[in-house]
């Protein structure tokens, strides 16, 4: 037994051996020195056995001791399993990769599939039957125009994808909530508005802010992506909404064929009353007609894409509600600490150069403006439109600029924040004068030759960079956790703001008010606006009215469609002009309005103005 002791402890990867194998034979042979000798004995089958199996104790590094523990156990019947295999202990065995994914022959996760939530669990009722009104509204609705059907058509989505996050276990949360009441609020300009620009910068806006809501992003990596956030969910979304109906229809076949036979007998009871009711009496035909929308076997593809594309874009917010893709998880790593010198000179060189150029503005504003133009030799409308523009990119390559310093501002000391503040703070209070200063000659510019759709579009942006830059004040200030999601309300209220002041109308009453007050009007450009400029237009003197109104009148009588694809200037417009209605003028406008610049003193090769 000693022997056999000392031969475990100096093996301890080899168990000790009994019973049966092909050298049972209950002979011992002597080993040399150090070595023990092997006993192997037979045991009877009958009676029970006692095992004594190897324990490794770890005696430091490279040593083990093994000591044998008793296992008593019932009595093992011999088998014929062919040459014993040493077996190699857990902790002599190769260890396995930590990530599963690493192992050969799987592909690491994508980028989506580490920033999107849990899988979603099965759709329910509630957000099945959401996404289906989608589809059926978009199809039947958004076929004739847009107006308060796309209200319409996004309140099931909406639902759908609230219904999706509950059954999901996610809370609505404040941010949530203004960002789809923001959505539902944009939505609102094509039921206003008849201009097409502010209608899609309104549309566009919407799904962003439903982007946002959906997934509740912070950062600015997660604000900017997650703006965008519903495309990567189409595909899985019409997936999970695939094997939810067909998991739903395997469970309940029978509800669904009574499902289907009673909406095929109200559809036949309303088809067949409504058509004879129709009939009888020519009102309710009226009635009738208007409520329900137009069919016909033309448009039919095109109803059908629209189903397809309100049904994925459903199913895509409501997985999205269910399963969020956490953009916030894409982080930028800040640049390289520059030391202070390094950082600060060239901001402060340009700080100077923006003083001399707000101290010259200055002067111009408080009485030098004729002396300059007298020494440029400029009129005001061309010094107007030499400056804004310059002035525009001067402030957007600022914000650039900005951008870039705090990436590589020095940080960690307090005195290495004071100096970030102090420094960009006079920077962005100096932006701000030069926004001023655009925003004036964009005045002098629209005084000279009017106001246009593109002149009070990148005024309207103009302002807003400068609303940009005091959140950016507000953030050295109080501190920049809330920046990223203000500057993303700052643009949808400006958005909503510039879509309900009515652009178009706006423009007519800017250029009917400047000829009321002796300057010229330029009919050819104002009778190319939309139908909300009508009530300023409605104003001018004849024969102006009817040249201005000649093309928006033709336009209407054109248009045939229903209620809900009607919007309210466009309501507003058609009982303007059947009340007052436009007069043929026939080439008398042609000579209306042509030579505005040419009475403003410009030469003929200068009179063309782009913007």
């Amino acid at each position: 037994m000693s022997e056999q002791s000392s031969g475990a402890s100096s093996r301890p990867d080899v168990p000790p051996e009994s019973g049966g194998g092909a050298g049972a034979e209950g002979s011992a042979k002597p080993g040399g020195a150090g070595q023990p000798a092997s006993v192997t004995t037979h045991t009877p089958v009958s009676e029970p056995v006692s095992v004594s199996e190897p324990v490794s104790v770890s005696e430091g590094p490279g040593r083990a001791r093994a000591a044998a523990v008793p296992v008593s156990g019932p009595p093992v019947p011999p088998q014929n399993v062919g040459p014993d295999v040493p077996k190699v202990p857990a902790y002599l065995r190769p260890a396995q990769p930590a990530d599963a994914w690493q192992r050969r022959g799987q592909q690491p996760p994508g980028v989506m599939t580490r920033l999107r939530a849990a899988s979603p669990p099965a759709i329910g009722p509630g957000t099945l039957w959401s996404v289906l009104a989608t589809a059926f509204l978009s199809a039947l609705l958004l076929g004739d125009g847009l107006g308060l059907n796309l209200l319409i058509v996004a309140v099931p989505a909406a639902l759908g994808a609230f219904f999706a996050a509950r059954s999901a276990g996610r809370r609505l949360r404040p941010w949530t909530a203004v960002w789809a009441l923001g959505g539902l609020m944009l939505l609102a300009v094509p039921a206003l508005r008849d201009a097409g620009w502010p209608v899609f910068l309104a549309m566009v806006s919407a799904l962003a802010l439903g982007s946002l809501a959906l997934h509740g992003s912070r950062s600015w990596p997660g604000v900017l992506l997650g703006s965008v956030g519903l495309l990567p969910s189409v595909a899985g979304g019409a997936r999970w909404g695939w094997r939810g109906v067909r998991a739903r229809a395997d469970d309940s076949r029978g509800r669904v064929r009574t499902v289907a036979r009673t909406t095929a007998v109200a559809v036949v009871l309303l088809i067949v009353f409504g058509t004879l009711f129709a009939s009888a009496d020519a009102a309710f035909a009226d009635l009738l007609g208007s409520l329900t929308p137009d069919m016909s076997i033309g448009d039919s593809p095109w109803r059908v894409f629209l189903f397809v594309l309100g049904l994925l874009g459903a199913l895509a917010a409501a997985y999205s509600a269910a399963a969020p893709v956490r953009w916030d998880g894409i982080t930028v790593r800040p640049g390289k600490a520059r030391n202070r010198a390094e950082w600060a000179l060239p901001l402060i060189v340009l700080n100077l150069l923006f003083a001399v150029f707000i101290g010259l503005q200055l002067v111009v504003l408080l009485g030098g403006y004729d002396k300059v133009l007298e020494e440029t030799g400029l009129k005001p409308a061309e010094y107007a439109r030499q400056g804004f523009w310059q002035l525009l990119w001067a402030t957007v390559l600022t914000l650039l600029v900005i951008a870039l310093a705090l990436r590589w501002a020095p940080r960690g000391k307090a005195g290495d924040r004071t100096l970030v503040r102090s420094v960009l703070g006079v920077l962005c209070v100096l932006t701000l004068v030069v926004v001023a200063s655009a925003l004036r000659r964009m005045d002098l510019y629209v005084d000279a030759f009017g106001l246009t759709r593109l002149r009070i579009s990148v005024a309207a942006v103009e302002l807003w960079l400068g609303v940009v830059l005091v959140l950016i004040l507000a953030a050295g200030v109080f501190g920049a956790r809330l920046l990223p999601r203000a500057v993303m309300v700052s643009a949808a209220v400006g958005v909503l703001a510039f879509g309900l002041i009515s652009p178009d109308g706006l423009i007519a009453e800017q250029n009917v008010q400047r000829h009321g007050n002796g300057g010229t009007i330029d009919i050819e450009y104002l009778e190319g606006l939309s139908a909300d400029a009508v009530p300023a237009l409605n104003e001018l003197p004849e024969p102006l009215r009817s040249c201005a109104l000649e093309n928006v009148q033709r336009d209407l009588g054109l248009r045939d469609a229903p209620w809900y694809a009607t919007s309210w200037g466009e309501a507003r417009a058609r009982d303007i002009l059947e009340e007052h209605p436009a007069a043929h003028q026939g080439t008398r406008c042609y000579d209306l309005g042509r030579d505005a610049d040419e009475r403003d003193g410009y030469e003929e090769d200068d009179s063309y103005d782009p913007y």
